[in-house]
């Protein structure tokens, strides 16, 4: 085996103008993306992504949960891929670098290989996880939930959109549904870098961060119905404002978040308000909590509280009330082995660099299921995510993609 040494790097520049090539799918209105999941962009994205690991003389493969696999041979035939990825779907108003410098990072890999005439005893395989985000079709991270037996592919399918367009059918539509058996593959180990989506690289000055844990993350959506009503007519006393509820239900959320300080968070991202008029007392809302902490007692707790108190809040108004688990995982343990060969890496390239626990849910966490897992992350500009205005710069992504780059390079074995 040929030692791992600091003149194994990637092409930076190359790295940077594939992500600026992939930002002009999509655009958003205020210079990031909206790429959404199972989307003509989404398609588009997709198309690149394969035009470009084609040209990299890699084989595409594609389950039927849209995942895409593309693979560089390795010497051994019998030897279990080294796999590395992450996802190109974005928010809304989402950033160029989420999920999406994961992904082309991974074929980066490949590229300098070719580069250098590197072989691996192991193949490297490069993935895009279909609907990481969540956003379309909740859950977030779906379909690499599907592979690791988390959820049943029919489930999946059935999803539908805030237009009632089923993720099945969706999937269909724009061309990018597989015959793959999803979760057939067999890793024998998965890597996933990351912008970190927080503030705490950035502040401490550190290029990498060495992800040893995942928080658990606990959505619940919950529906207030009270009755639509005008809202100069109405006396107050005989209202049964939605809105008012939900208004009360989410001081009661930030509360029990602050009760489980300082790891433990809480708050609603989506929120439906109907008639959503002007001059109409809502009389339904829809909203989801997102609850997340490193200890699962910790989620547990936050979950039954809310369900307590959001009870107590329904009943005491005239409101009806109701709660459905939308998505959720456990707090993650990475395995030590992937985890040693990320931060040996840094090390081994003098970025300075500290153990981490991400905040975020990522691929990553459910692939952990049934491989050895890890993740690399490298800072954003003040911690900015899911936000148009998302910003990292090129020497932090040159400097995440080396460290993967190690570390996927000394699990797959250089074979002189």
């Amino acid at each position: 085996m040929a030692a791992l040494g600091q003149n194994l790097t990637i092409n930076g520049e190359r790295l940077w103008d594939s992500l600026m090539d992939m930002a002009k799918i999509g655009p958003g209105v205020a210079g990031g993306n909206n790429r959404q999941t199972l989307t003509v962009e989404d398609g588009e994205g997709r198309a690149l992504f394969q035009s470009w690991c084609e040209a990299a003389g890699c084989s595409m493969g594609l389950d039927q949960m849209g995942n895409m696999f593309a693979r560089r041979e390795g010497t051994d035939p019998e030897a279990l891929p080294v796999y590395v990825g992450s996802h190109l779907d974005t928010q809304p108003t989402g950033g160029k670098y989420d999920g999406v410098l994961g992904v082309l990072g991974g074929l980066e890999i490949l590229r300098s290989l070719n580069d250098m005439n590197i072989k691996t005893k192991h193949p490297i395989v490069v993935t895009n996880f279909t609907n990481e985000e969540g956003t379309r079709y909740a859950p977030a991270m779906l379909s690499s939930g599907v592979f690791a037996g988390i959820h049943t592919q029919d489930w999946a399918y059935g999803r539908e959109d805030a237009e009632g367009k089923k993720f099945g059918d969706e999937l269909a539509r724009i061309g990018w549904r597989g015959g793959e058996e999803v979760g057939a593959r067999k890793m024998h180990a998965f890597f996933e870098l990351h912008i970190e989506q927080g503030p705490i690289l950035e502040a401490d000055e550190k290029e990498i961060g060495v992800v040893t844990h995942g928080q658990g993350l606990s959505w619940t959506q919950v529906t207030i119905t009270g009755k639509d009503a005008h809202t100069g007519s109405t006396p107050m006393p005989m209202r049964r404002n939605a809105g008012l509820a939900m208004a009360r239900v989410l001081e009661a959320v930030d509360e029990i978040a602050w009760s489980h300080a300082p790891h433990a968070v809480g708050a609603a991202g989506h929120i439906d308000v109907f008639p959503n008029s002007r001059n109409v007392i809502p009389g339904k809302v829809v909203f989801t909590v997102d609850f997340r902490s490193p200890d699962l007692q910790v989620i547990e707790d936050m979950e039954l509280r809310l369900r307590e108190d959001a009870q107590d809040i329904a009943d005491a108004m005239g409101v009806q009330i109701e709660f459905e688990k939308v998505g959720g995982f456990d707090p993650v343990t990475f395995d030590e082995g992937c985890v040693t060969a990320v931060r040996n890496a840094a090390e081994r390239l003098g970025y300075s660099h500290m153990d981490l626990i991400s905040g975020a849910g990522h691929d990553a966490c459910w692939i952990n299921r049934v491989a050895p897992t890890a993740m690399v992350m490298c800072p954003c500009v003040d911690g900015l995510s899911h936000n148009e205005a998302e910003e990292i710069s090129p020497q932090w992504a040159a400097a995440g993609t080396n460290v993967l780059f190690h570390a996927v390079v000394e699990t797959a074995v250089i074979v002189e």
